[in-house]
């Protein structure tokens, strides 16, 4: 941790529902779990993967190997208008609960971006609003017909009063890489967004704590069949009382102790109060990327240069 924190610091995860077709109603949503959270003395506060614009959990989209359906077209249009814009009232919302309440957040999206969407992770500071963003770098099977893929160029950890803040999205998490990337930023708090909510979770959970020497904090959706329309084309069924997303957000010590969850059987908001100290006191025998590292043998390149598919010369030239 940064070493600028006096004493433990109260963090939240929220494991809630989005509506998935109205993101301004998510975004309000979000934005009151956020002052309840802060009434609790709460400084940071993570949401779940694909929060702002639905996780959807069970659609194909009409895209068998070799083919595209209309109706999986339409499918993804309607998913496409209901993504969200950086600049749109959803961060706007975000943004002035944050300043009222001098939160931090991290709060997982659906992101648009010209014809293409991103699984995006953004990042709240109090009344800076939105600072940073973190697109996933690797969707996961299906996703990858419906989101595009992030680059090297966001993949940040944010120095804050409370520690270096940085964001793994779901299976990403399973990339060690990715995460020898985050440790050897100094990330002392460590949030992992997510849709798994497989009984593996936790223990990869536990271990991304122990591996970095970092708190942990998960957050996924509880959300049931019955918040999307009756018209989406969900393999789990159409009872609207279906658990598409069971939760099991969880909050990890950097020893791996489990702190706070995991939950399973509603929405509900988890707390912990995490001491900075025990970040130094883990590192004291295991540091990944320092005095446990070694670089004669094992080291790892990462181009953090963004990727443009159309780069314009004028625009290099200065011109």
């Amino acid at each position: 941790m940064s070493g600028n924190t006096a004493g433990p610091v109260r963090v939240a995860v929220a494991q809630a529902a989005s509506l998935p077709t109205d993101t301004v109603a998510t975004a309000r949503k979000a934005a009151t779990l956020i002052r309840e959270a802060a009434r609790k003395s709460v400084r940071l506060i993570v949401f779940p993967e694909a929060f702002l614009g639905g996780y959807p959990k069970g659609n194909s989209f009409g895209a068998p190997v070799g083919m595209r359906t209309p109706e999986g077209r339409e499918a993804w249009r309607k998913y496409y208008d209901a993504a969200i814009d950086l600049d749109g009232d959803e961060t706007a919302i975000i943004a002035e609960a944050t300043a009222a309440t001098g939160m931090f957040v991290v709060i997982g999206c659906i992101e648009r971006d010209l014809g293409t969407l991103y699984c995006t992770a953004l990042f709240f500071d109090g009344a800076r609003g939105l600072i940073g963003k973190h697109r996933k770098l690797m969707p996961t099977a299906a996703e990858r017909l419906i989101w595009g893929f992030g680059d090297g160029s966001t993949m940040p950890v944010f120095e804050t009063p409370i520690g270096r803040i940085g964001a793994v999205i779901c299976w990403e998490n399973y990339m060690p890489a990715l995460r020898m990337h985050m440790y050897s930023q100094g990330v002392s708090i460590y949030c992992a967004p997510t849709a798994d909510d497989r009984e593996t979770w936790l223990p990869s959970m536990r271990h991304i704590a122990r591996e970095g020497r970092c708190f942990v904090l998960s957050s996924c959706q509880y959300i049931r069949r019955e918040a999307w329309p009756e018209d989406y084309a969900c393999a789990l069924g159409d009872a609207p009382e279906t658990v598409l997303l069971r939760g099991g957000s969880c909050i990890v010590d950097p020893l791996g102790e489990v702190l706070a969850g995991p939950a399973f059987d509603s929405e509900t908001l988890l707390y912990a109060d995490i001491d900075p100290a025990a970040i130094a006191r883990g590192k004291y025998d295991f540091d990944v990327t320092g005095h446990y590292a070694r670089p004669d043998i094992f080291q790892l390149i990462v181009d953090d240069r963004p990727k443009q598919a159309v780069c314009r010369l004028s625009d290099q030239a200065g011109g």
